[in-house]
C-alpha cells in the first residue's frame, strides 16, 4: 500500500502547477474554502482574532477532553462483540432498534452534525426513513419470492444487496448530473471568462470600497508575492512525465490486471480532468474525485473483464482519484496563499512533504484499524460502506446486472432517475424554495449503513439551530471548536481502544437490552 500511495500520490502536485498564475490571477477564481481559510489566518493577526483563537482554543480542548472521558466510560460496557454498550443503547424502543432507529450516544456524529449544514443533516434523516422506515421492512415481507429467505446477512443475493445497489444507483445519480453541470459551467466559463470576472465574489468585496488605491496596492503586493516564487515550467512537466514513467512501470508490479498501457492511458487524460475538478472547484468549492474515480472504475473494469476486472477497475479508480483529489486541493492552497502573501514554492514544498507523509501515515493508520477491529463487517462498528460499493460497482462494470435480486434492477433505475430529478428541481426552483428540496447524495447513505448516525446528526443540527437562535454570535464563533473537539475526543480514544484490543484486552462489562 505504501508503494502504491508513493507512485500515485504526486502527479496531482505536478499536473496543474503550469496553470497556478491562470486560475489564481487571470480567471481569479474564488476557491470560497481557501478563501474563508486566508480570511480565518489574516484576522488573527490582530488583537479580536488573537483573543477570541484563544478562547476558541480553550472551547475545544474543554469539549475533547469530555468526549475522550466519555469514549472511554462507554468501553467498558461495550463487551466483546454483539450489540452491547451505549452503542446499541434502544433510546426509541426495541421496534425502532431492530430497524437500526436508536441514539447511539456518539460524540463524532454529533460533532458531524453541529458542522454539516442543517439541509445535509435532514436530508440524511430523509433518506434513513425512506430506506428503514418503508423501503427494506417492504421488501423485507417478499422473503421467498423476490429473493431466498435462508440467505445471510451479506449475500448480495438478499436484502443486502438491494441496500448496497439502491445506494450505489442514487450516489451515481448525483454524482453523474453534478459532473455534467461542472463541466458545463466550466466550459461556459472557460470561453466567457472576461464577463464572468464581473460577477465572481472576489476577496477584496469584503474589504472598504472607498480605499481604491489601497485595494490597488494590495493586489498588486499578492501579485508580486505569489509570482516571485516560480516554479518553472520545465521542472512540472519532467517531474510529471517522470513519476508517470515510474508508475507506469510500477503499478502492473503491484496490480497485474491493471496493464501499463491502461495506466499510460489514464495519466494522458488525467491532466484534463485535474484542470475540470479544479477549476470547478474553483467556482462552486465543490471537488468532486469520486465521481471521475468511479467514471474511471467503470471504463477500466469493463475492459479488462473477468480477468482482474475488479482488482484493475478499484486501482485504477484509486490512480485517478488521487490525481484529480490532490490537484484541486493545491489550487485551493495556492488560493490561500495568495491571499495571506504566503510564497507559493513553499506552498508546493510543504505539500510534497505533507503527501509524502500521508503515503507512510495512511498504510499505518489502516494497518492499526485492520488489526484491531473488524473492517468491512456488515454488523459492526467500522462497516466500511463505500468500499463494498465500490467493489460492487466494479462487479458490475464486468459482470452486468445478472447477478441482481428481483425488482433491483427496476428499484435501481427509479431510484437513480428520482436522484437526476431531484437535482434538476434543486436547479430550476428559486433559491427560497430549493434550500428546502433535500441533497440525494447525503440521503444515500443510510441506505446502507443504517439509521442510527443520521439521529445522532440530527441531534447535532437541533443544537446549532437552537444555538443560533439563542446567540447567533457564540455559535459562528465557537460551534466550530465545540464539534471538533467532540470529533477528536472520540477519535483519540480509538488509538488506545485499537491497542486494548490488539493486546486482547477486553471490556470487562457487556450491557445488553432485551425484551421484558
Amino acid at each position: 500500500m505504501t508503494g502504491f500511495l508513493f507512485v500515485v500520490s504526486f502527479l496531482g502536485l505536478f499536473s496543474l502547477v503550469p496553470l497556478r498564475k491562470v486560475m489564481i490571477l487571470d480567471y481569479n477564481l474564488t476557491y470560497p474554502s481557501g478563501t474563508a481559510t486566508a480570511m480565518l489566518i489574516n484576522s488573527f493577526h490582530n488583537n479580536t482574532g488573537a483573543e477570541l483563537a484563544g478562547n476558541q482554543v480553550k472551547c475545544l480542548g474543554k469539549y475533547l477532553s469530555i468526549s475522550l472521558v466519555w469514549s472511554c466510560f462507554k468501553w467498558f460496557f461495550s463487551g466483546i462483540g454483539g450489540a452491547c454498550g451505549f452503542d446499541h443503547f434502544p433510546t426509541l424502543g426495541l421496534a425502532l432498534f431492530k430497524n437500526t432507529f436508536y441514539f447511539d450516544f456518539s460524540p463524532t456524529f454529533i460533532g458531524c452534525g453541529m458542522i454539516c449544514p442543517h439541509l445535509v443533516n435532514c436530508s440524511v434523516l430523509l433518506g434513513a426513513i425512506i430506506s428503514w422506515g418503508f423501503l427494506w421492512p417492504f421488501i423485507s415481507q417478499h422473503a421467498g419470492d423476490w429473493y431466498p429467505a435462508d440467505l445471510e446477512a451479506n449475500d448480495f443475493k438478499g436484502l443486502y444487496g438491494y441496500k448496497v445497489f439502491i445506494a450505489t444507483a442514487i450516489i451515481l445519480g448525483d454524482g453523474l448530473y453534478n459532473l455534467i453541470k461542472i463541466i458545463v459551467v466550466s466550459v461556459k466559463e472557460f470561453c466567457n471568462q472576461n464577463s464572468q470576472q464581473h460577477h465572481l465574489p472576489l476577496f477584496t468585496d469584503i474589504l472598504d470600497k472607498h480605499e481604491t488605491s489601497k485595494l490597488l496596492l494590495e493586489k498588486k503586493k499578492r501579485d508580486d508575492v505569489f509570482l516571485k516564487d516560480r516554479i518553472p515550467l520545465g521542472f512540472a512537466v519532467s517531474g510529471y512525465v517522470g513519476l508517470a514513467a515510474i508508475s507506469t512501470a510500477t503499478i502492473p508490479l503491484i496490480f497485474p490486471p491493471l496493464k501499463w498501457y491502461l495506466v499510460l492511458c489514464s495519466y494522458l487524460v488525467a491532466p484534463a480532468l485535474a484542470f475540470c475538478n479544479s477549476y470547478g472547484a474553483g467556482l462552486t468549492d465543490m471537488s468532486m474525485p469520486s465521481t471521475y474515480g468511479k467514471t474511471g472504475l467503470f471504463i477500466i473494469a469493463s475492459i479488462v473483464g473477468h480477468k482482474g476486472g475488479v482488482i484493475a477497475g478499484l486501482a485504477a479508480c484509486g490512480l485517478m482519484m488521487s490525481i484529480v483529489s490532490t490537484a484541486a486541493d493545491l489550487m485551493q492552497d495556492f488560493k490561500t496563499g495568495y491571499l495571506t502573501l504566503s510564497s507559493a514554492k513553499s506552498m508546493f514544498v510543504t505539500q510534497l512533504l505533507g503527501t509524502a507523509m500521508g503515503c507512510i501515515i495512511t498504510p499505518l493508520t489502516f494497518w492499526l484499524f485492520w488489526t484491531a477491529f473488524d473492517i468491512g463487517d456488515p454488523d459492526g462498528v467500522y462497516k466500511a460502506p463505500y468500499a463494498i460499493i465500490y467493489r460492487e460497482m466494479a462487479i458490475l462494470g464486468i459482470e452486468g446486472f445478472a447477478k441482481l435480486p428481483k425488482h433491483c434492477l427496476a428499484l435501481c433505475c427509479g431510484f437513480f432517475m428520482a436522484a437526476l430529478t431531484v437535482n434538476l428541481i434543486r436547479e430550476i426552483t428559486p433559491p427560497k424554495i430549493s434550500k428546502f428540496i433535500p441533497l440525494p447524495m447525503a440521503m444515500a447513505g443510510p441506505f446502507y449503513i443504517g439509521a442510527y448516525f443520521t439521529i445522532d446528526m440530527f441531534i447535532g443540527t437541533v443544537i446549532m439551530f437552537v444555538w443560533e437562535r439563542m446567540n447567533k454570535k457564540d455559535a459562528d464563533d465557537y460551534s466550530g471548536a465545540v464539534a471538533s473537539g467532540l470529533i477528536c475526543g472520540d477519535g483519540i480514544w480509538t488509538i488506545p481502544s485499537a491497542i486494548l484490543s490488539i493486546l486482547r484486552i477486553n471490556p470487562p462489562i457487556c450491557m445488553y437490552f432485551g425484551p421484558s
